[in-house]
């Protein structure tokens, strides 16, 4: 790869003979960024659940915030790699000077903004309970997909993955305009994480393919996508490419975020102390120097009263940490990036010292905040909840000629297609995925109550 064709205004649905954009004031990069935030997808993410449930006495994080956040710390990510790119390449080429240090930023933040933009309500047991579902459907109704469906389209839904949904919301038309959203193909491929199908994916030997990228119906998307930027396939496989570069920042914006942020927010409710938050992130910055130093922050530490304040010192100055030393990481990891051969994440390539430090973050929020009886709660309340509104609305799209069916079918939106005289059963199938992955947990919890008949909707 190269990063002079990394690059492309080129959105999904754009004619082969596209006019230049007229916008004066807004690049296309940041017209990505405009179209994601004020999409009706990503107003939902304000009510999907990142770790603790929502609503409560105390504000925590949900996916629409924690996404701002990641996007800010995904646009200092791509200021630092940018500006270094610039100035190391950009010197007889003013397009590419231009794009690095002006555009990547934009670019990298609207790629952190959606990149949870697919996830299904309750987080990941929202993704578990639909590859549950899938898995575990009766024999009749297993035989209709398997005599219908692929191999590779029946893993689409048994191995359900929300990175791979959310190029599916981003790309598909939904019964409206081509191209979805109509993202340049450079944020697009920020985003793609697993750069693989459904079939060739959850395979651990590689980053590449440890969960999947793109359902079934995107491949063709992805392989447009993939020629215009110049991304390789691997060697030996049908539908499984290198990672672009950008998207190492992407996810790095994300790993420095829910680290730090999750700790936060169980600090607020209660389930972390302000001495285990400093034991966990006041070591990195034992041997860094002057506005970093480890003197430094216990002096600032030192002003200031409010122990949720000082949680957001730690906090902010982690971040700056990590935004420095992740960038240092992806600069000197440059010749792997390119030859698509890097198989860890940025966090990984760090040294030994502070891998162990992430090490003790990670074990620590997965005993003491991700296992917390709250979150086991309304992740086991959401498995039900996606599993009872699937069990109704697939059998209705199967069997559409019962009554009840047919009034099933009335509840799901529009701008999810529905075929009722024998169409094609994946489409079919995939809009009731799509309709169900779509709802903010509130509105899951609302429409199951109601079509279990658990409340009654009032009549007015």
């Amino acid at each position: 790869m190269k990063w002079q064709t990394l690059y492309s205004t080129r959105r999904t649905g754009d004619p082969e003979q596209k006019s230049a954009n007229p916008d004066q004031i807004r690049t296309s990069f940041l017209r990505d960024y405009d179209r994601i935030i004020f999409s009706s997808a990503f107003r939902r993410l304000q009510n999907k659940t990142q770790v603790f449930p929502l609503p409560g006495a105390v504000f925590v994080h949900n996916r629409l915030t924690h996404s701002l956040e990641v996007a800010s710390v995904g646009r200092s990510l791509g200021k630092s790699v940018g500006d270094e790119l610039a100035k190391k390449y950009g010197a007889d080429d003013e397009s590419f000077k231009e794009f690095y240090k002006y555009e990547l930023p934009s670019v990298i933040a609207a790629a952190c903004l959606a990149h949870d933009i697919g996830n299904p309500p309750f987080g990941h047991s929202g993704e578990d309970a639909i590859r549950t579902f899938f898995r575990e459907l009766d024999g009749g109704t297993r035989k209709i997909l398997e005599d219908n469906l692929s191999p590779n389209q029946i893993r689409d839904f048994e191995y359900f993955e929300g990175n791979s949904n959310a190029l599916r919301v981003l790309t598909h038309s939904f019964n409206e305009g081509e191209g979805g959203y109509r993202l340049t193909y450079a944020t697009l491929a920020s985003i793609v994480k697993y750069p693989c199908s459904s079939s060739e994916g959850f395979n651990k030997k590689s980053i590449t393919t440890k969960k999947s990228g793109f359902f079934d119906a995107e491949i063709n998307t992805y392989e447009e996508l993939a020629k215009t930027l110049g991304i390789p396939k691997k060697d030996g496989a049908e539908h499984v490419y290198a990672r672009h570069p950008f998207v190492y920042l992407t996810e790095a914006a994300d790993d420095i975020c829910y680290r730090i942020i999750d700790m936060e927010d169980a600090h607020r409710l209660q389930i972390v102390s302000l001495e285990k938050i400093k034991e966990l992130f006041l070591p990195f910055f034992e041997g860094e120097k002057d506005y970093d130093s480890i003197e430094t922050v216990q002096r600032v530490l030192g002003k200031i009263n409010d122990d949720n304040k000082k949680v957001e010192f730690i906090r902010a100055k982690w971040i700056g940490l990590m935004v420095r030393k992740l960038s240092e990481v992806f600069i000197s990891k440059e010749e792997e990036l390119l030859n698509g051969t890097l198989e860890c994440d940025l966090l990984k390539c760090l040294p030994e010292r502070e891998q162990k430090l992430i090490d003790a973050i990670n074990d620590y929020s997965y005993k003491n905040i991700y296992n917390y009886r709250s979150v086991v709660e309304i992740e086991i309340a959401g498995y039900n909840v996606i599993g009872g509104l699937l069990k109704e609305f697939v059998h209705a799209v199967l069997d559409p000629d019962q009554s009840r069916s047919g009034k099933l079918l009335k509840l799901v939106s529009k701008q999810f297609p529905i075929n009722k005289d024998g169409g094609p059963v994946y489409e079919n199938v995939q809009s009731i995925v799509d309709f169900i992955s779509g709802m903010t947990d509130l509105y899951a919890i609302d429409l199951y109550r109601k079509i279990t008949g658990i409340t009654i909707p009032e009549i007015r």
